[in-house]
Parts: structure tokens; C-alpha cells; sequence
């Protein structure tokens, strides 16, 4: 499955660079290099590589629980074009979650991020637009339903943007998530139709 194919690349790349700060400074994302020094491979490799284990674990795992699910839900809804929009939904992620990092930091040589979080995000929240009212252990702890982690994590990573102050890229988190739950309905509108269906249900 896809979903193994990027865990396995994206832990091997990121366990390598936590041996090398070299690749590590050659592959995060810094805006400045990007549009300055037009090293534009940055947009997608930052993704690629991780803070430290634990930053890494956790996108993995998310990764882990729900990247498969998805690939079942693309394949049903789209067959043989499931595993294209798969890397589109997980790429795009990747991307979108950037733009506003990229033109707030664009002059800053000193802004540097890694991480997955911005397509792990896109991920999980397309798999809340499939079904919104499974429910999500929050913290792997607190299940709750689906939809209604998706109103806290997305007020959360808001505010949190606006204070910008505990080096996490938290507008990258909300972009990430608001892409992978548009998604689905950009590839297919008549999807939304269900999505309110079973909202319906928990309403």
C-alpha cells in the first residue's frame, strides 16, 4: 500500500538526517531559500524529515491508523484512480500546508520547519469527511466522534497560529486539515451530499 511506501521512505530519510545535520539543513523547508535562492525541492523534502522520534512518531502513527482507510475509501469511491488521488490528497497536503509559512517567511533565512504534520493532517481529515462520526482517541486516550475533534483541532490550531509562539507550525496543521477535508468533495461534489447525511445522524 502507499500508505507503507511513504511511512518506510519517510522514516528511513528522517533517521538518516537525525545522523546528519548536513541533510537535515539541505532538506527542511525554509521559505527564504525557496524564493530567494529558488531551491524549490524544499517544498516537498521538508516532509520528508523529522525534529526528533517522537515528532516523527506521532505523525507516523496517525499515518499508520488512517492512510489505509483512506486508500479503501478513495478505492471505492474512485477505483483505479484511488492510488493517483491518494498521492495527490497526501502531496498536496504537503504543499498547501506551506503557502502561508512560505509568503509570511519569505525573506527570513532563519525560519527552518520539518515534518509531515501539514499531509498526515490533510489525511486525517479526509478520513473524518468519509465518516465523521467514528470516533478519534484523542491523545489515544478519549474517544470522541470525528467531527467534533475536527471543530476542536481546527479552533485550536487557529488561536494557536495567531500567538506564534512555541515554535510549531501551527497554520500549517490547519491548512493541511482544511485541504484534506475539501478534497474529497473537489474529486467528486456529490460526496458532500453524504458527508451531510451522516452528520445528520449525529445531529
Amino acid at each position: 500500500m502507499i500508505t507503507w511506501f511513504i511511512i518506510g521512505i519517510t522514516t528511513l530519510v528522517s533517521y538518516i538526517a537525525f545522523q546528519n545535520t548536513g541533510l537535515m539543513e539541505k532538506l527542511r523547508f525554509n521559505a527564504a531559500k525557496i524564493i530567494q535562492d529558488k531551491e524549490y525541492y524544499r517544498l516537498v523534502t521538508h516532509a520528508f524529515i523529522h525534529a526528533n522520534w517522537s515528532h516523527l512518531t506521532v505523525n507516523m502513527l496517525v499515518l499508520y491508523f488512517f492512510g489505509p482507510v483512506i486508500e479503501n475509501y478513495l478505492n471505492y469511491n474512485f477505483g483505479i484512480k484511488a492510488n493517483l488521488f491518494y498521492i495527490f490528497l497526501y502531496f498536496g497536503g504537503i504543499l498547501i500546508s506551506n503557502i502561508q509559512s512560505l509568503i509570511k517567511h519569505r525573506n527570513n533565512y532563519y525560519y527552518n520547519a520539518v515534518g509531515a504534520s501539514g499531509a498526515v493532517s490533510a489525511v486525517l481529515f479526509a478520513f473524518i469527511f468519509f465518516d465523521p462520526l467514528q470516533k478519534i482517541l484523542v491523545f489515544f486516550v478519549l474517544p470522541i466522534p470525528g467531527i467534533l475533534f475536527a471543530v476542536i483541532y481546527l479552533i485550536y490550531s487557529y488561536q494557536m497560529s495567531k500567538r506564534d509562539n512555541d515554535n510549531i507550525a501551527h497554520e500549517a496543521h490547519l491548512l493541511g486539515a482544511l485541504f484534506g477535508f475539501i478534497f474529497p468533495v473537489l474529486l467528486k461534489p456529490s460526496l458532500f451530499e453524504t458527508f451531510i447525511d451522516k452528520l445528520l445522524t449525529f445531529l
